[in-house]
């Protein structure tokens, strides 16, 4: 008798806890409060975007960011100065300062205009930022 227990025992500590899971999950996967369609009933945590990462920020997107708030809030030529100064902290940022500095030209533009832009060119990063400058000037 006692084995013929323990073998019940066993078999229910197995099969009770996946019957538990299997009709909580049931039991949650609809909610009828939440709208008449039949789609939006369906949890969100079921959504195809539900498992999508979000992106990381890469230090060069950080610093694109900063330096354009910093154009906005001061002037083009203060932001110039700070990407130089981070390149040659950081010479991992080399690669990219080019196209921080043509972004730093194009919203030049946008803010002060091509001519005002322009007075702020400096020799950073191969003049980037006078290229950035004049293609958005240019409309392209």
């Amino acid at each position: 008798m006692t084995h013929s227990a323990r073998r019940i025992g066993r078999t229910l500590a197995l099969v009770l806890p996946v019957v538990l899971v299997l009709s909580g999950t049931l039991a949650v996967a609809r909610v009828p409060w939440a709208s008449s369609t039949a789609e939006s009933q369906v949890l969100t945590a079921s959504s195809d975007t539900a498992s999508v990462r979000a992106k990381s920020r890469t230090p060069q997107d950080i610093l694109r960011e900063q330096l354009l708030v910093e154009l906005q809030e001061k002037d083009p030529g203060i932001a110039l100065t700070h990407l130089q100064r981070q390149v040659e902290e950081r010479p991992s940022l080399a690669g990219h300062c080019m196209s921080i500095a043509r972004a730093l030209g194009r919203a030049a533009v946008a803010t002060y205009g091509p001519t005002r832009a322009q007075s702020f060119s400096r020799p950073v990063c191969d003049t980037s930022f006078a290229y950035g400058v004049s293609q958005q000037a240019a409309g392209s």
